[in-house]
């Protein structure tokens, strides 16, 4: 019995003594493991600063630069215009409105006479004195008129002058001012592929801006189907829509490049035009000082130069074949003839009839103009 209590004690001393060498093993590793991560690892970390610029990650964008510029110019044009509706078209309109004549013939009343009919468009301003430019569509028989600035300000307006072959007009604003004044640029100096920003109200919506580029120079007015207007058009992708109308088309500066006057509809939709700039501000000087509008004319009807002769060979000559002359006008008594062919108008060669219109255009009324003729295969020269 004591034999084996030995025994146990042995075998539990040995079982101690194992037990604590496996401590004494386990506080070193622990110690050990410390001393590492003094080693390796500090025991405070403080974070660096780091700045942050936020103007470096969002960048103003040209566009918004170039609204800041003339944005606060353009404006809301609101029109009204009575029209007049009744059911008796055999009768003058002067005595149908007349309230006396109606009771005395006893009309019946329950058509209305009148009815007020309401518009808008977009202008920009251009001048200190308070001076819009905008589309003639837009104030076209207006009796009222209505201008929204950008800064809720809304002012009466008066139309100085109209010019409805260039779909041009000449607002002035009735108030003290001041205004703000767009900077005008020079259209002659622009090219296809320019960015082109269009700001504008469509649908009533104010300060609507569209980016796009310039699609094409100089669009004759005539490739559209507009038979009664007289311009080359700056082409644009820049969505302008219904209420775009008279607003600007600035470029890449914030510089007025043209005014938005029509976009295409149905098929090739998307294509929007504008009137060069400083086409505009020729016709804006006339409609200031007379309130209207010249534009020089020679009274001749033009065609295109058939590309293929009677035998089916190709002509290499360019020009304008004159159909019909006026009688009286410039072109006869400065000798214009009827089959008459123009093939240089100034310093222009002349391809076809749209480039005489542009010439003449540009041109002006007070000097002569120098026509080259072939007439008959004999080369003329007039001063018309």
């Amino acid at each position: 019995m004591k034999e084996m209590n030995l025994q146990n004690f042995q075998g539990f001393c040995t079982f101690s003594g194992q037990l604590n060498q496996i401590i004494k093993t386990y506080l070193f590793l622990i110690l050990a493991g410390g001393a590492m991560y003094e080693i390796n690892f500090p025991k405070s970390i403080h974070a660096l600063p780091v700045s942050i610029e936020t103007e470096s990650l969002s960048p103003k964008s040209f566009v918004s630069e170039a609204v800041a510029k003339s944005g606060p110019a353009v404006v809301t044009i609101d029109t009204q215009r009575r029209v007049y509706s009744n059911n008796y078209g055999r009768y003058p309109q002067g005595l149908l409105i007349d309230p006396y004549f109606e009771k005395f013939f006893s009309f019946p009343n329950n058509v209305p006479r009148s009815r007020i009919e309401s518009g808008q468009g977009s202008g920009v301003i251009f001048n200190s004195r308070g001076l819009i430019l905008t589309n003639a569509h837009v104030v076209d028989k207006t009796d009222r008129l209505m201008v929204g600035l950008s800064d809720g300000r809304r002012v009466e307006g008066k139309v100085i002058g109209q010019d409805s072959l260039t779909d041009l007009a000449v607002i002035q604003i009735t108030g003290p001012g001041p205004w703000p004044v767009a900077s005008l640029g020079d259209s002659d100096k622009i090219t296809v592929g320019d960015w082109a920003i269009a700001v504008g109200n469509p649908f009533g919506l104010e300060n609507t801006v569209t980016l796009g580029i310039i699609s094409n120079l100089n669009r004759n007015s005539s490739q559209l189907g507009i038979s009664d207007k007289r311009i080359n058009l700056i082409q644009t992708d820049a969505a302008i829509n219904p209420g775009n109308s008279g607003g600007p088309l600035l470029n890449a500066k914030g510089e007025v490049i043209g005014i938005n006057t029509l976009v295409r509809s149905g098929p090739g939709a998307g294509l929007g035009f504008a009137i060069p700039i400083n086409k505009a501000k020729i016709i804006a000087t006339q409609l200031i000082k007379k309130g209207r509008a010249s534009h020089p004319i020679i009274g001749v009807s033009l065609s295109q130069l058939p590309l293929i002769d009677n035998q089916g060979n190709r002509l290499e000559q360019h020009g304008a074949v004159i159909r019909y002359l006026i009688p009286g006008a410039p072109g006869e008594k400065g000798g214009l003839k009827i089959n008459d062919i123009i093939t240089k108008v100034g310093d222009k060669e002349i391809k076809n009839p749209s480039d005489v219109v542009d010439s003449i255009n540009n041109h002006g009324n007070e000097i002569a103009l120098r026509f080259i003729i072939n007439r008959g295969g004999e080369k003329l020269e007039l001063l018309i």
